[in-house]
């Protein structure tokens, strides 16, 4: 993967910027950790994507910063059109859409058209909901719990990578199974762990940075708890998606096997092949659904995009490329942040993720 030279090519970052920061970033061994079988060429077109989706959040928190509305409402239009037609935006002016033309391109080369649409129909509403988190932001508007959770799966696009589940597979999976209880169960508990991990993780540069989406802030807001309690109710909600996808995952290796026991499905070859080919990419599917929790639990403890104590202004990463602060009053070091990174996490409690 030769995500730290797109980044530069894709002007998404600046070259000093990129050769200092970009490897301890850990934004491609991330995706390297969750996606394992997946080609080469799918990998790289992966990593890029993650890469472009922190450069676009970062564009985001900037925006809210200097107050951009028009540049950002701007930015999310091209996106959607690149989206509708990307081979026509691949050199786009703005690089956070040319670079998504083309990961959206590479991502869907090897895939069928119904694939592809439906990974289009996935992504516009996490566009749509970016847009929310924006005005929500720029209104001082603190989404309840309810809300935000509803929110935070379009923000952290769960549907997306859950599509790159497939594409990394090399095919997709029936309706029947994708869509089945079990499947969409394990795919949510993945994914709200890694939402949700990432909010616990983030907290205390968010509080810094005075973001307003966060489960452990719409907790102290709205459910009126203090700040440890909200931590400890979000750990709690974290280690409680790992037994959800532990229990769904029985079920999807029951699904498995009864493929292979010809249990789903005719008598001919040509059925028996199917059956073959679903099960295959089934079980792709699955143990990268596991593979997200460990990733997720490593990528937080080693990336430089956590480490607040680590800088100057906690309110201004270093990885961000300008200087605004993201509020209009002198940041505080969240000091009486109870600290959340190199704990144990819920799943090694477990003992079986």
């Amino acid at each position: 993967m030769k995500s730290k030279l797109w980044l530069q090519e894709k002007r998404l970052m600046a070259p000093a910027a990129a050769e200092a920061l970009a490897d301890e970033l850990r934004y491609t061994d991330l995706v390297a950790g969750y996606y394992l079988g997946a080609t080469d060429a799918m990998l790289g077109a992966i990593a890029d994507f993650s890469s472009w989706f922190f450069a676009w959040d970062d564009r985001h928190d900037r925006d809210v910063a200097h107050a951009r509305t028009a540049s950002w409402r701007a930015l999310c239009a091209d996106l959607h059109a690149a989206l509708r037609d990307p081979g026509a935006h691949l050199h786009h002016e703005e690089p956070l859409v040319a670079a998504f033309a083309d990961c959206l391109l590479r991502m869907g080369q090897p895939m069928p058209p119904s694939w592809r649409r439906r990974f289009a129909r996935h992504m516009g509403p996490v566009i749509d909901a970016y847009d929310q988190e924006f005005g929500n932001r720029l209104s001082r508007t603190v989404p309840t719990v309810a809300e935000y959770l509803e929110l935070r799966r379009l923000t952290f696009a769960h549907d997306i990578w859950l599509d790159l589940l497939e594409a990394v597979a090399g095919a997709e999976l029936p309706a029947s199974v994708r869509e089945s209880t079990a499947y969409r169960t394990a795919g949510l508990a993945c994914q709200d762990f890694a939402a949700w991990y990432n909010d616990l993780c983030s907290l205390p540069k968010e509080i810094a940075g005075d973001e307003l989406h966060n489960l452990g802030i719409s907790l102290i807001r709205h459910e009126g708890m203090e700040l440890a309690e909200a931590v400890s109710v979000v750990h709690q909600k974290v280690a409680g998606r790992v037994t959800a996808f532990l229990e769904a995952e029985k079920e999807l290796r029951a699904l498995a096997d009864s493929l292979a026991d010809g249990e789903n499905g005719g008598e001919g070859d040509g059925d028996e092949i199917d059956r073959e080919r679903t099960r295959a990419v089934l079980i792709s599917c699955t143990d990268n659904m596991r593979n997200w929790f460990p990733s997720v639990y490593w990528f937080h403890h080693e990336s430089g995009r956590y480490r607040v104590e680590q800088w100057e202004d906690p309110a201004c990463p270093p990885y961000l490329q300008d200087n605004a602060p993201a509020r209009a009053t002198p940041a505080v070091r969240p000091t009486e942040t109870p600290r959340v990174g190199r704990q144990r996490g819920p799943h090694e409690q477990e003992g079986t993720v």
